[in-house]
């Protein structure tokens, strides 16, 4: 079982449910509180029923104290799958045996092997380690504190800040450089680096975010600052000069290869020339297209850069040409003109300031 901090999006609802400021997390810190252990399944349907045995039927209003209470007894405790309600307690449960699971004791154990035999958040308190964990499917994540989650938060801010403020640098750098027909593969990467980086930070602080939950808002404010845009802004750089295999194998670079600049190129399939990362490119324009004072669609966008090819072809394209490509009138033309004179004018003032 995978413990992962930010987990797949079924985890990450499990942990939500558990964050900082909810009911059913006020009711484990007492369990944790009290010394004492406990086994609770969040989900009353019928695939868990089928592998309970024993104990009894409550069907009662959930509360923190009635959590802490019954984590006495040794059984199960089953919720409701909204956490709302507590539906039965020392509950014994009977998860098939040839299950893998790579837990030594033994409520740990039947905890895994239920998320991994039902689609249902599994929370198991240690209370030998006075530690949480929460199962859900093949993955497992084991809670920390508020302070710890906060202290990691803000160390990866402080460290995104510097990031976005380089990917800001850098992309303004490559949208003159675009301009001016004179972009180079490392102009590229140099984009593309701290581009990444800012979205794998981000979401980093956002799995800590899930676990923090009300004790995270101003976390999560700063976060959404820091990010704001880069997203939409670097697929767009990435769909200029690459296809998605190139996305893809870009996201999956480890982070030591994502800072090393022939890994990078060698992911985009960038090579053209011995010297390759001073080799020219020219993008194909979806992101300047997208600049434009009045939005084109997507499929506007798209049949343009299929008929040109390149940034530099749409920018030398007369109004007639830009009319061929269907679903392009004469106002539609004239304001794609106009738009794209303003860019490179705007650019040609920036680079003399």
């Amino acid at each position: 079982m995978v413990d992962a901090p930010g987990g797949s999006q079924p985890l990450n609802d499990a942990l939500a449910l558990i964050a900082p400021g909810t009911a059913l997390r006020e009711g484990l810190d007492r369990v944790l509180q009290a010394k004492h252990g406990a086994l609770i399944v969040v989900g009353d349907d019928p695939s868990v029923l089928s592998i309970c045995t024993g104990g009894f039927l409550l069907d009662a209003e959930y509360t923190p104290q009635r959590l802490s209470e019954l984590a006495k007894m040794d059984g199960a405790i089953i919720l409701a799958s909204d956490a709302s309600r507590i539906a039965r307690a020392n509950v014994h449960l009977v998860p098939k045996a040839s299950i893998p699971t790579s837990e030594t004791g033994t409520r740990h154990r039947t905890a895994e092997r239920v998320a991994r035999s039902i689609d249902v958040p599994v929370v198991a308190v240690s209370e030998a380690m006075a530690t949480i964990a929460v199962y859900r499917s093949d993955r497992k994540h084991t809670t920390q504190t508020a302070g710890w989650l906060i202290d990691r938060s803000s160390q990866a801010l402080s460290t995104l800040q510097r990031f976005r403020a380089r990917y800001d640098d850098a992309l303004s750098t490559l949208t003159r450089l675009e301009m001016e027909d004179s972009v180079s593969v490392r102009d590229v990467v140099s984009v593309l680096q701290p581009g990444e980086m800012v979205r794998r930070i981000a979401s980093e602080i956002e799995g800590h975010l899930v676990e923090l939950g009300s004790d995270g808002r101003l976390i999560r404010l700063q976060t959404e600052e820091l990010s704001a845009g880069v997203e939409e802004s670097l697929t767009l750089v990435l769909l200029d000069y690459t296809d998605e295999k190139g996305i893809t194998r870009l996201r999956s670079l480890g982070a030591d290869s994502l800072m090393d600049l022939p890994s990078v190129v060698g992911a985009l399939n960038l090579r053209t020339s011995n010297d390759e990362l001073h080799a020219e490119l020219a993008p194909h324009g979806y992101r300047m297209l997208h600049r434009l004072p009045q939005q084109l669609s997507e499929t506007l966008i798209t049949r343009l850069v299929q008929r040109f090819g390149s940034l530099p072809e749409i920018l030398s394209a007369s109004a007639v040409e830009l009319e061929s490509v269907d679903g392009i009138g004469a106002a539609t033309a004239r304001h794609i003109r106009d738009g794209l004179a303003r860019l490179v004018e705007a650019s040609i003032f920036e680079r003399y300031e």
